[in-house]
């Protein structure tokens, strides 16, 4: 099926459904007792509780088994900004998988915002209604400011865009280095997409904001952008761009995507299709590992990529081998969070993420580095590793 045809296809289910959720009540409401149990007068009881102890929120409520899929409509896919109207068959899906993979109730919030302090207060206000809140397709550098400024809601809070794809892409180039033969650790890196993805996938690369020992680092993380690699010669970096600097192309090495390839032991695209041909994988290091994940078309097909000696390929589409897509992440990680009334999402919580993946294949292969994302066991497994790093042991 042609990407045209089954964008087709996907408008007229979303006609004939008139979207892709609904709400359906848990209590009988047939009787009169029914009535005063779930509404007057009966509900004024786990009001008054709630009021003396805003915590029996997660337990009277649907708090605890809630999160929020918020967005302005900015970066949406590889849309672009489309805006928050458009963007709502996004989060209905994201709300979906949630449901779907996790059991997670999730509500989608599209806000007509002007600035990163309007979303902040947005984020803010419908914080008591909900038990997380899954931050989604919002540009950068404002996904950055208002993730970090909710940290202390008391509640997860998760930009699923950097670390979703950041904990994805981590299992699966562990599981490449072990196909290839590689110690990860040794590897060279080139990052083509310097935005909210490209920046998590090199930080958590670098291990930064994770504990030595506890997180392993490549060896060298390059980052490009669509002038080149990000280097300290260039004088049209913004400042989150020069901040990259502090982990990444520590030789302070300069010129464009095909120089930052030459040698290097893995390909990680976030940018736009079509940017790589075999000859460019060519110049790579022999084994190579080629993740091109953009949407829908990759920065180079994996026939294409094979045909230059890459040795392991993955893609972000469902229709070729190893996709590298986060439903096989956020929706176990919220699980855990949630389980565990997790506060926030930790670096141990990332990591126990990534871990849990990648154990998920046993043998990896080169076809398979990670396991099917409809595996709705995989949901199960990063569940339970994330409960488990997130819950203090006992006496702490």
């Amino acid at each position: 099926m042609t990407d045209g045809s089954i964008y087709e296809a996907s408008v007229a289910m979303h006609r004939a459904a008139g979207g892709k959720l609904g709400v359906v009540g848990k209590v009988p409401l047939e009787t009169a007792r029914d009535l005063s149990l779930a509404y007057s007068p009966g509900v004024a009881g786990p009001c008054e509780a709630i009021a003396a102890d805003a915590a029996e929120s997660f337990a009277l409520t649907m708090r605890g088994n809630t999160v929020a899929v918020l967005t302005d409509g900015s970066a949406v896919l590889g849309l672009g900004d489309i805006g928050p109207t458009a963007a709502m068959p996004v989060m209905e899906g994201k709300a979906a998988l949630f449901k779907a993979f996790a059991d997670v109730d999730a509500v989608p919030i599209c806000a007509d915002v002007g600035s990163d302090d309007e979303l902040i207060a947005l984020a803010r206000a419908i914080a008591p209604g909900f038990g997380g809140i899954n931050l989604e397709d919002i540009a950068a550098p404002r996904c950055f400011a208002v993730e970090e400024a909710l940290q202390d809601l008391g509640i997860p809070v998760f930009h699923d865009d950097q670390h979703g794809t950041a904990i994805a892409l981590l299992a699966a180039l562990s599981n490449a280095a072990r196909v290839v033969g590689k110690p990860i650790e040794s590897m060279r890196v080139v990052i083509n997409g310097a935005g909210a993805a490209g920046s998590a996938i090199a930080k958590i690369l670098r291990c930064v904001g994770h504990e030595p020992g506890v997180c392993i680092a490549v060896a060298d993380v390059l980052v490009c952008d669509s002038r080149g690699i990000v280097s300290p010669d260039r004088d049209d970096l913004n400042a989150f761009k020069r901040g990259l600097l502090a982990y990444t192309n520590a030789a302070g090495r300069s010129g464009g995507l095909g120089d930052a390839l030459r040698g290097a032991d893995a390909f990680i695209g976030v940018s736009k299709g079509n940017l790589l041909t075999a000859r460019d994988v060519r110049t790579m290091a022999a084994d190579a590992v080629i993740l091109a994940m953009a949407n829908p078309t990759p920065e180079i097909m994996p026939g294409e990529a094979k045909r230059g000696g890459a040795a392991v390929v993955g893609t972000g589409r469902s229709d070729l081998p190893n996709q590298v897509n986060n439903v096989l992440v956020f929706p176990g990680l919220f699980r855990g969070a949630l389980d565990a009334r997790a506060p926030r999402i930790t670096a141990a919580m990332k990591l126990a993420a990534v871990r849990s993946l990648a154990d998920a294949v046993e043998s990896p292969a080169a076809e398979r580095i990670l396991p099917d994302p409809l595996d709705k066991a995989v949901a199960d497994r990063v569940a339970a590793a994330v409960r488990q790093a997130a819950t203090p042991p006992t006496g702490a």
